[in-house]
């Protein structure tokens, strides 16, 4: 049923369709019902019944239209709608399952998985006003309309990672499936490169620290004073997830907040205030809710002390010299960024900034963030920008500099240019015949039940 006969060239002009989770931006649209053109309207209706989940006829049809859209033109496979039917059931029954066999996403997650793509949905849009302009709700409606389908997305992904999460591939089960490919089926590449990045952050000197401080002691006053807690943190907090809401963080469960965070949320009373906490994120006022079983609410208000120049000279400095270091074989880029950059995903991968795709280092030239490309277009491998500024995803300032490790020259695909990815192709076909085997085992148990207008796209079984 699952196991999708296309060449590995049209795999990787589609998004994998088992496991299919669409770009942030896309399940926005898909929850909020947005992603058909006008004068496209469809009946909608259940197509597939997987015992208490559902399939509707419009997700099948969205996800069609987008990798209709992604392949620009390029071919795709001819039963394409039941190939994305086939792996939206196989979601459904490990949606299903996970019930059976208690496999559960927390709050705490989804809330963060939820504000992490409503962030990413705000930054593509523009800001939070022209987002809700566009859907007429305010952020948290737009929040609540996601949370049931996330929620299953991460249920699914976690479910299918209990499946398949152990399964790997060897060198010669890489070879095999690259000359199982026919030659003239053999992607060309472009240009890729390897960067490596180092990134130290400006540190906030201490007249900023007590600045914020004391800014967060008046709030305080007023706090006590009467003023009510929601209203302060909509004008003054500095947190985009929590700030609009009043504060409100939502349920957690130990150990699931930044530890000093939650030390100090422990020692409250419900209705009672902390007094200034200092966490990663910078300075907090804590006002706890309530206890349920394990987990506790609380709301917050968060204030950042602000950097200056001397604060990314101080950083930009360190950079120079390590950069010296680096040249002059003193010590290597991967062992700068490793010991002092602030980015952990890519200090753990030798500096080298990681592709989203197959989990290699090269990346498309023409792919790169646009602040990369411009700073290596005319670089020669080997060479290290100087310090350059540099701002962090949750708005810190810093610098980085940047190594051009290689520039690969665009080619044919092939096992000693191309091996990550060629292995990351491999795994993903053993994967799906595992999650193939997992279906096959597992469809009797629940109750399964497909429109007869998709019966051709025989769902209920399992290809060879």
């Amino acid at each position: 049923m699952l196991n999708l006969k296309i060449n590995w060239l049209a795999a990787w002009l589609l998004l994998p369709l088992v496991g299919l989770v669409p770009t942030a931006q896309a399940q926005l649209g898909i929850g909020l019902g947005a992603g058909r053109p006008r004068g496209q309207e469809l009946l909608d209706g259940i197509i597939v019944k997987v015992d208490n989940q559902i399939v509707l006829r419009s997700d099948v049809e969205n996800i069609y239209l987008q990798e209709m859209q992604r392949a620009a033109g390029k071919p795709v496979p001819p039963d394409l709608r039941c190939k994305i039917l086939s792996s939206l059931v196989l979601n459904k029954l490990m949606i299903a399952k996970a019930e059976t066999d208690s496999v559960t996403v927390s709050d705490a997650q989804l809330n963060n998985e939820l504000d992490r793509r409503m962030a990413y949905f705000v930054q593509q849009i523009g800001s939070e006003k022209k987002l809700e302009e566009m859907y007429n709700k305010p952020v948290k409606a737009l929040k609540e309309d996601l949370r049931g389908q996330v929620k299953d997305q991460l249920t699914q992904q976690k479910m299918q990672e209990t499946i398949t999460g152990k399964i790997a591939v060897t060198p010669r089960e890489v070879s095999r499936y690259f000359n199982r490919v026919p030659k003239d089926s053999l992607p060309y590449f472009s240009t890729e490169v390897e960067v490596g990045q180092i990134i130290v952050p400006a540190q906030v000197n201490d007249k900023a620290k007590q600045a914020t401080i004391a800014k967060l002691n008046d709030i305080r006053a007023r706090i006590l004073a009467g003023e009510k807690f929601e209203d302060l943190a909509k004008q003054f907090s500095e947190d985009p997830g929590s700030g609009k809401e009043g504060g409100y963080l939502g349920f957690f469960k130990r150990r699931e907040l930044v530890p000093e965070y939650e030390a100090a949320a422990m020692r409250l009373e419900p209705g009672q205030m902390s007094p200034i906490v200092e966490s990663q994120f910078g300075f907090h006022l804590i006002q706890f809710i309530e206890r349920k079983g394990d987990s506790y609410s609380t709301r917050h208000i968060l204030l950042k002390p602000q950097t200056g120049s001397v604060d990314a000279g101080a950083a930009a400095q360190k950079l120079v010299r390590l950069r010296r270091q680096i040249l002059a074989d003193s010590t290597s880029f991967a062992k700068a960024a490793k010991d002092n950059s602030s980015d952990k995903e890519s200090a753990g991968n030798g500096g080298l900034l990681k592709n989203r795709q197959d989990g290699g280092s090269r990346l498309p030239l023409d792919k790169l963030d646009p602040a990369i490309f411009f700073a290596i277009d005319t670089m020669k491998v080997g060479h290290i920008t100087p310090p350059l500024p540099y701002r962090t995803d949750d708005g810190k300032d810093g610098m980085r500099i940047l190594w051009l490790k290689s520039n690969t020259p665009p080619h044919q695909a092939n096992l000693s240019d191309d091996y990550q990815k060629i292995a990351s192709a491999a795994l993903s076909e053993k994967k799906n015949k595992a999650l193939d085997e997992w279906f096959v085992k597992n469809r009797g148990t629940v109750y399964l039940e497909v429109a007869p207008e998709y019966a051709d796209c025989k769902v209920l079984e399992a290809e060879n």
